[in-house]
């Protein structure tokens, strides 16, 4: 990456602080420059049926050091739900992001919490990056009333309305129909924000999702369908399971651009451009060409489809934390002890609300009653042949 100063001041939409748990020793955001600069992408975009952005972004040292501090936090969030799953704290399903944290954050970078977005279940670090808390997270994984959704959703379940988060769906696919829906809703409003609807290169060759993007073109919704290739479904190579795998290009007759997912300045960037272009144009594609390190779920041990080496080449060659640290260094904005002491900061904390978590109450079994129908209706559960009254719902 090139890095340069810019002389001319212009505002920037910097990533606001995940949450308030890491207080830095040496160094506040506050202290740090906003001073634009202009860092060149790895890698140049690829477009299908419009323009390339530019390879040139402007961003700031404040916002750099904040991108290695939010993805040093989702890392080591993720890890530790490795290993609270492992002993058995979490239940269920848990599929984790490590190595794709650049997509959330830049993503986030790029929008306000106006804009909606909604994915599938590898959704822990999007609902931090869209002002979630750790608590919530750690609280929701093992199934806790101080969860996001209650302790009733668990790990493919996040959603927070208010952080324009619309889930956290288990179902391959059905999150992006849904993201038609939130669009139609957007520009029925009229109130110039877009729907990110993000999913996986396994879920790229679902029906629904060309049943949705067409019904996006034809009404020029303002939605931006995100395809995080991170090059295998659940066990299978993209080149196995799909006879194009350009999967910017899938919307022929809608534009589309392929990214350097492990970038966070490039995803920035594409997202940027992706919201100026939809509320214009209507739909685009974006590819986000990412890689995650653990297997599709920890059922999933990830190196049985893939070699060791392969996992290895893509940490020391492509690693999105590791990238931002080059950066910070070369440009003299931190040292690489007030890094480390990011990162280690983040252990303590991570681990501190952990052990909060584990306070929290489990559910009451009659909260499996509650949040079912819309208060008012459907609040008699009968038996099968309708003769017997089983239960009265909240």
């Amino acid at each position: 990456m090139a890095l340069s100063r810019v002389a001319s001041p212009s505002p920037l939409n910097l990533l606001k602080p995940l949450s308030s748990y890491l207080s830095l020793r040496r160094r506040s955001l506050s202290s740090l420059s906003t001073e634009p600069l202009t860092v060149d992408t790895s890698l140049p975009f690829t477009a299908h049926r419009c323009e390339e952005p530019s390879r040139a972004v402007e961003t700031s040292a404040a916002e750099l050091f904040s991108f290695f501090r939010n993805m040093a936090l989702m890392r080591r969030m993720e890890i530790a739900a490795d290993s609270l799953y492992k002993a058995k704290l979490i239940r269920g399903f848990c599929h984790l992001y490590d190595g794709q944290e650049a997509v959330a954050v830049g993503m986030e970078a790029a929008i306000t919490r106006k804009d909606c977005i909604i994915t599938a279940y590898r959704d822990h670090c999007t609902f931090l990056s869209r002002g979630g808390t750790l608590i919530e997270v750690f609280a929701e994984l093992m199934g806790r009333r101080d969860g996001c959704s209650k302790g009733k959703g668990g790990s493919m379940h996040f959603y927070r309305k208010e952080g324009g988060f619309y889930g956290g769906h288990g179902i391959v696919g059905a999150q992006v129909p849904l993201g038609c829906g939130l669009a139609f809703a957007q520009k029925y409003s009229k109130d110039e924000t877009v729907t990110f609807s993000l999913y996986g290169d396994g879920a790229a060759n679902q029906g629904q999702l060309f049943e949705a993007l067409n019904i996006a073109a034809l009404w020029d919704l303002p939605s931006i369908f995100v395809c995080e290739n991170n090059h295998y479904g659940m066990g299978t190579a993209e080149w196995r399971a799909a006879k194009s795998p350009a999967y910017y290009k899938r919307g022929d007759y809608a534009p589309g651009l392929k990214v350097d997912g492990m970038d966070v300045l490039a995803v920035k960037q594409a997202c940027k451009f992706a919201k100026e272009f939809a509320l214009k144009n209507g739909p685009i594609i974006l590819e986000m060409d990412t890689y995650r390190y653990h297997g599709h779920s920890m059922s999933d041990p990830g190196s049985t489809y893939r070699t060791r080496d392969e996992i290895s080449g893509v940490r020391q060659e492509r690693d999105p934390i590791e990238r931002v640290r080059k950066l910070l260094l070369v440009h003299e904005i931190s040292t690489e002890k007030e890094l480390k002491d990011i990162e280690k900061e983040a252990r303590k904390e991570v681990d501190e609300v952990i052990a909060k978590a584990k306070e929290s109450q489990m559910p009451e079994p009659s909260d499996l009653f509650k949040n079912v129908y819309v208060k008012g209706l459907g609040v008699e559960a009968w038996g099968a042949d309708r003769k017997e009254l089983k239960a009265t719902l909240p």
